[in-house]
């Protein structure tokens, strides 16, 4: 596991520079919008004749407006020229704005600071698309996950240390020059970094820039609406940024009205929200199994709910003021620290898989353009969380911890429509959870399967579990060829039809469905999928492989394809066996069994005979059933 972690990318140049790069950018924005409030707020007072409240407000509309405006023209720029050469302009734009900015920090001109978040904006909203769509360029499959993952945890930690920064300046002598002094060495830095990423292929060189904003942006809605999957997910993107959102505008009140701590509670709330996110963003990896796996993405918005209802019934009745260490010393405070670690955790499941899906699913020449569509919804999604804020918190007069709880509830609503509109994840959720519970899933070989193209897998079958352990094993979805008897159960039968799994039966007792299984195999096949047989026809009875049926033979005749052997072993003997008599008929009596699957090299369809295929699988299981 340790060759295959994702902080071994981290030392290599095609990722590293990248890395660096965005993190210095996340590091300077927070520095510089951060320095500019403290300024204001315990400098001047006011600005522009605003009260601080409102320049607050005023100052994150400035930083949010440039993503409506300008990043349809920024998603075709990352897909019309080489990316890294945009990520180098961009990060010149960035030391040209923050000399300015370091002009009026030195100078006092808080008007022109406040002008300038809208182009520091501006030229966050010009890096958007390309930081994401270059990643499935420098990644290979199995690293997509883990780079997500580490670009995560690389912002939030930049968020949070920018803040920190900021307000250590403030606390400092001369604040004013440190700040100056700081954003323009941080730009450069980011500069200097950019300098090595590696270059890339050109998405769509034909491309034609348009500069209309308001067309742009709705060809953009457009595009992303083209896979419907990719647009869910990308909603479900945007509705983790509402949230956050939501969470962290409000931990300053938070903290002084409901926990009656001071500025180092603060401090250390934003700190434990953003660890969680760093640990969940790793643990994604781990959980995944290197691939994208949608079936992490359930747990995480269920654990968003529960630890926001946790934060609603356990609020602790704050008598006398706390400070930081009250926070991690007393049970009752420690807890709602608890709660934010975990939302924090279960958000960096959430939302790193996602991440990756779009960056997958989406063709490159149009990737940063979709991605850019993304950023336009986050930034709408962030906006009606403010709003929300205020009619909730405002206007109805809820308390905070009400405001989580409508939030917690309002999360599962959502995840639920997103999940019946997408039943890839419940299906995903379902095969990750009893592959990663029931059994311990060890293979071999199958990297054999092809990554594009249809493929006949065939399999020894043990068990009723077989289906779920090769689905959760194998990075492409799989159709499964099963016993139609299987379908008139309610619960199965439902997750079965959800697979779009296959119904057979016997030519003899029901022709028509053997002839639609065959209709519907070569279907499958030649729309490019993959579809997994297990030839014996039924379980076995005895631990042994039985008998392969000629029905492989009849599948390859309609539509040669590449065929892959694979054998299960280790099911022989489990619950959902028929090991000691019928499944289901005797007490479970091992959990957390370790099993194998194995695959071979693909065999040509004309090699692809039933006796060969037999052969084969016999000896990928060896002597263990």
């Amino acid at each position: 596991m340790a060759d295959h972690s994702q902080f071994r990318l981290l030392r290599e140049r095609r990722f590293l520079p990248f890395f660096l790069t965005q993190f210095s950018g996340a590091f300077n924005d927070n520095l510089y919008k951060n320095a500019l409030l403290l300024l204001v707020t315990y400098t001047t007072g006011s600005l522009l004749g605003l009260s601080t409240d409102v320049v607050v407000n005023l100052a994150a509309f400035l930083f949010i407006l440039p993503f409506f405006l300008f990043s349809a023209i920024a998603g075709q720029i990352a897909d019309k020229y080489e990316k890294s050469m945009v990520i180098r302009r961009v990060k010149l734009l960035e030391i040209a704005i923050m000399a300015v900015a370091a002009a009026g920090l030195w100078m006092g001109w808080y008007e022109v600071l406040l002008l300038l978040l809208f182009l520091m904006g501006t030229q966050s909203a010009f890096f958007g698309p390309v930081k994401y769509a270059i990643l499935p360029e420098v990644l290979k499959d199995d690293e997509l996950v883990g780079g997500n993952a580490l670009v995560e945890m690389g912002t939030f930690v930049a968020i949070l240390l920018g803040t920190l920064a900021a307000g250590l300046i403030m606390a400092g002598g001369e604040p004013q020059r440190v700040a100056a002094v700081g954003v323009v060495v941080m730009a450069v830095v980011g500069y200097l970094v950019a300098r090595k990423v590696p270059t890339t292929p050109i998405g769509d060189a034909g491309l034609k820039v348009r500069f209309n904003p308001l067309r742009e942006t709705w060809r953009l809605m457009g595009m992303a609406r083209e896979n419907h999957s990719v647009l869910l997910s990308i909603m479900a993107i945007s509705w983790f940024w509402f949230l956050g959102a939501a969470y962290l505008t409000q931990f300053p009140n938070f903290a002084q009205k409901e926990l009656l701590g001071d500025e180092s509670v603060v401090t250390l709330l934003l700190a434990i929200f953003t660890v969680g996110i760093a640990l969940g963003s790793t643990l994604c990896e781990r959980l995944s199994g290197h691939r994208v796996e949608l079936g992490i993405v359930p747990i995480g918005s269920l654990g968003l709910s529960l630890f926001g209802v946790d934060i609603y019934l356990n609020m602790p009745e704050a008598s006398v003021p706390v400070d930081w260490w009250a926070l991690l010393s007393d049970w009752d405070y420690l807890r709602i620290a608890l709660d934010l670690l975990g939302i924090g955790l279960f958000g960096g499941l959430f939302i790193v898989p996602l991440y990756a899906f779009v960056q997958q699913e989406t063709p490159e020449p149009k990737r940063a353009r979709v991605i850019a569509a993304l950023n336009v919804f986050n930034a709408l999604f962030m906006v009606v969380s403010a709003l929300l804020g205020v009619v909730m918190l405002g206007l109805i007069g809820l308390s905070i911890p009400e405001f989580f709880l409508v939030l917690s509830i309002m999360n599962l609503i959502v995840a639920g429509f997103v999940y019946q509109q997408v039943p890839e994840f419940a299906l995903r959720f379902v095969i990750w959870l009893l592959s990663h519970t029931v059994y311990r899933v060890r293979h071999q070989g199958l990297h054999n399967i092809p990554e594009e193209g249809p493929v006949l897998l065939v399999c020894n079958h043990v068990s009723y579990m077989d289906a779920l352990v090769i689905a959760g094993a194998v990075r492409r979805p799989v159709r499964f060829v099963m016993d139609y008897r299987i379908f008139k159960t309610p619960v199965l039968g439902a997750f079965f039809r959800l697979a779009k799994t296959i119904p057979i039966g016997s030519r003899n007792r029901v022709p028509d469905i053997y002839n639609q299984a065959f209709e519907r195999i070569d279907e499958e096949l030649d729309a490019g999928h993959v579809v997994c047989i297990f030839p014996e026809g039924k379980l076995t009875q005895d631990g042994d492989i039985d008998t392969f049926r000629s029905g492989v033979e009849v599948i390859l005749q309609r539509r040669p394809v590449p065929v892959v052997p694979m054998a299960l072993r280790g099911l022989w003997g489990s619950f959902f066996s028929h090991c000691g008599g019928p499944a289901f008929s005797h007490w479970p009596r091992r959990f957390w069994s370790r099993i194998e699957l194995r695959a071979s090299a693909p065999v040509a369809p004309q090699q692809a005979s039933a006796d060969a295929l037999y052969q084969q699988v016999s000896e990928l299981r060896g002597d263990r059933a």
